[in-house]
């Protein structure tokens, strides 16, 4: 097998390297407890302005290509995973971008285009299928009397992740999937379109505690060797690299739709801006821009759980609780807990930790080594001895979290993050108002009519743009405009309380015109979920797990 080093993969811990893309597909999480990353970052190629006119599948299939050896998927395989990818979506550019207000050269990126109306879709479908694609050729070669592979899928979910994960991989033959998500803590829309799924391969997990109790309950399962004695056990969670690379497209997708906008030039700056928690999209954005797309800054926005807007001012990473009274909605998902989440109005962000910025910390801790080490031996060493190095000190700062709940990166590593990312933390009150002037907003410069409604997790990007724009100093580095990009993460139908709690009182809105039809009935159908409690540790949620997993059939 010829691999690359950006078709092997190594673990964030240092503790394993070398991997296939398959190998970091199907395990998911490293054995080290690390997360996995390319060995080097692949630069685009000399003539990736000609992918301008690409339709999203095929730039789609350029890009995973450059990560994917075709001595792991053939050519003709990749694309025929990529084409029953996006084929569900709704739309033919799979992620449009539109211009939502050219006074201020500011687009969105609408990425809620898929199944189940999300951006999770862009990815899940793609991990659903190679799932699928690896288990069919492992299966097909098997001795009579062989036991079939079958992968016994494990996540965590703050709303949507969960759903998407589903709808991915409902019915899929050798895989079950287990979605925990913290009971109560999501919206009536998003658990309605995880537990009303009743294939028998599907297992909604509701347990009592935060979305961080979840995914340390999967981080566990992964590390226990009880399980894995029966199971093999796989990740949704964007701790799963293919997830991670799925997101890259939509970033170079988008800068050529940009292109294709009047009165833009290449020579103009290009921003990105992100609400995120887990840290899984806007990573996916800095890959993006370490190939070689020409993003100026990738603009990170949080809601009040702020942790890496924290991080971004002061270079410490430290978990921060909040026993304040909630000020989100409970029937949109937030709802107050002792473990110290601060529940807002976009509760898929509301995440302590956030669990891919460890791929980042890596990489930063990795190019400083580099840059210090070029006096060595050779290339190759230099890199190794780097690598090791990060290794090395990824686990001492994740130690230190663990112990003291905070970690310091210092000076160099945090001006390193500082030259890609700036960062923005926005309030419930700026949400809804964000919401309402985009509903309300129909000058003329605006180059759209009035109604256009925003999710609250979306609004939260939105108002870090317009907050981005207003710093902006005149002209731009490059003597060009500056253009901000903002991603728009979930369609409002979502969080209809949120929604109605900015726009019920504005002249013309009605929530049902806002209603997809997929939502119409979704509250009252047929459901399948079953609670676990916290109290029940790891060896409990296990028996679960094992539980039903032979209630399919399958032989443990």
């Amino acid at each position: 097998m010829t691999l690359t080093e950006a078709q092997q993969y190594l673990s964030t811990r240092g503790g394993s390297s070398g991997f296939s893309f398959e190998d970091v597909v199907l395990q998911g999480l490293a054995a080290d407890g690390g997360l996995f990353i390319p060995q080097n970052v692949p630069s685009l190629p000399s003539d990736w302005s000609s992918w301008r006119d690409l339709s999203f599948e095929d730039l789609a299939f350029e890009i995973m290509s450059l990560y994917i050896s075709r001595s792991e998927i053939d050519a003709h395989s990749l694309r025929d995973i990529v084409r029953k990818s996006y084929s569900p979506f709704r739309t033919p550019e799979v992620t449009p971008l539109i211009p939502l207000d050219k006074s201020k050269n500011l687009y969105l990126l609408e990425l809620f285009h898929g199944p189940t109306f999300a951006f999770k879709d862009v990815a899940l479908q793609f991990l659903g299928n190679l799932f699928e694609f690896f288990l069919v050729r492992k299966n097909s070669n098997l001795a009579e009397g062989q036991k079939r592979h079958h992968l016994t899928v494990i996540g965590a979910t703050s709303g949507d992740t969960g759903s998407a994960a589903i709808y991915g991989l409902r019915n899929k033959k050798d895989v079950s999937v287990f979605i925990m998500f913290p009971e109560g803590r999501v919206s009536p829309i998003q658990e309605a379109q995880m537990t009303t799924v009743l294939d028998p391969n599907v297992h909604c997990l509701a347990v009592n505690g935060t979305f961080d109790d979840c995914q340390d309950t999967v981080k566990a399962l992964f590390a226990d060797q009880e399980i894995r004695k029966t199971q093999h056990l796989a990740a949704v969670n964007s701790i799963n690299w293919a997830r991670i690379l799925a997101q890259i497209t939509y970033y170079v997708h988008a800068y050529f739709s940009l292109l294709r906008q009047k009165d833009v030039k290449e020579t103009d700056d290009v921003r990105f801006v992100v609400p995120t928690g887990n840290f899984g999209d806007v990573l996916a954005g800095f890959f993006a821009k370490r190939m070689g797309l020409p993003i100026n800054k990738l603009v990170i926005s949080t809601n009040e759980n702020d942790i890496l807007d924290r991080f971004w001012r002061s270079g410490k990473y430290e978990k921060q609780y909040s026993h304040t009274a909630s000020n989100g909605i409970p029937e949109d998902g937030s709802k107050a807990h002792p473990q110290g989440v601060h529940e807002t109005l976009s509760p898929a962000m509301d995440i302590l930790v956030s669990s891919n910025f460890e791929r980042l910390l890596w990489m930063l801790v990795y190019e400083f080594a580099s840059c210090a080490s070029i006096s060595a031996s050779s290339s190759a060493d230099t890199a190794s001895a780097s690598r090791a190095k990060a290794g090395k000190q990824i686990n001492a700062w994740f130690d230190s979290l663990k112990r003291d709940g905070v970690f310091d990166v210092g000076e160099d590593i945090l001006a390193a993050a500082k030259q890609d990312f700036e960062s923005e933390r926005v309030s419930d009150e700026e949400t809804i108002e964000t919401i309402k002037f985009i509903y309300r907003d129909e000058s003329p410069d605006s180059g759209r009519g009035m109604g256009y409604i925003l999710d609250p997790h979306s609004a939260i990007g939105v108002h870090a743009a317009l907050r981005s724009f207003s710093s902006l100093p005149s002209p731009s580095a490059t003597g060009g405009k500056v253009h901000h990009i903002s991603l728009a993460t979930a369609h409002p139908a979502k969080f209809a309380n949120a929604v109605d709690l900015a726009l019920k009182d504005q002249s013309g809105y009605n929530f049902d015109d806002v209603l997809p039809e997929q939502f119409v009935g979704l509250e009252k159908q047929e459901r399948r979920v079953r609670v676990v409690k916290m109290s029940q540790g790891l060896a409990g949620i296990r028996e679960v797990i094992l539980g039903e997993v032979q209630k399919e059939g399958v032989k443990l």
